[in-house]
């Protein structure tokens, strides 16, 4: 009998002081506003910008300063203000995609912005070490979204 493996996701959670609608938009709308591209992008110095289109189907990508676009992943559930899930796979094929879901939580202060990277098996024998490598870089990229919503609030 054959058992598999299941690798635990990547959690993440983050408190901003702004409503849900608009850490949604942020998130979405204004991800080309707060995203480190230099550093967490397919071009990394080539990337000049990142989009999300904002429906189910549509596409999360990265656009170079030739023009070529670099898809991360795909959307599978658009519900404003509340969640957004994602195939994510930037720099790999389609075929080998996680899935990423936040959630928008409002609170007292603001919103609780709760992120869940999951379905690293696809990867086989590379998945512990992407799990480990997107456990520590989830931090500088949520923390730079963190500081964009202080600037905008």
């Amino acid at each position: 009998m054959k058992t598999e493996t299941t690798i635990e996701p990547v959690r993440r959670s983050v408190e901003l002081r702004c409503g849900p609608a608009d850490a949604f938009r942020l998130f979405t709308d204004e991800i080309d506003s707060w995203w480190p591209l230099a550093t967490h992008s397919v071009g990394q110095s080539d990337a000049v910008s990142c989009h999300f289109e904002g429906r189910d189907g549509g596409r999360i990508y990265e656009t170079h300063q030739d023009g070529t676009t670099h898809v991360w992943g795909t959307i599978t559930a658009w519900e404003p203000s509340a969640r957004v899930v994602f195939t994510w796979h930037p720099g790999r094929d389609a075929t080998t995609a996680q899935e990423v879901e936040l959630r928008f939580i409002g609170t007292k202060q603001g919103t609780r912005v709760e992120l869940v990277h999951r379905g690293w098996e696809i990867l086989g024998d590379l998945a512990e070490e992407t799990r480990a490598n997107y456990e520590t870089g989830w931090v500088p990229v949520l923390d730079t979204y963190v500081e964009r919503c202080s600037v905008s609030a």
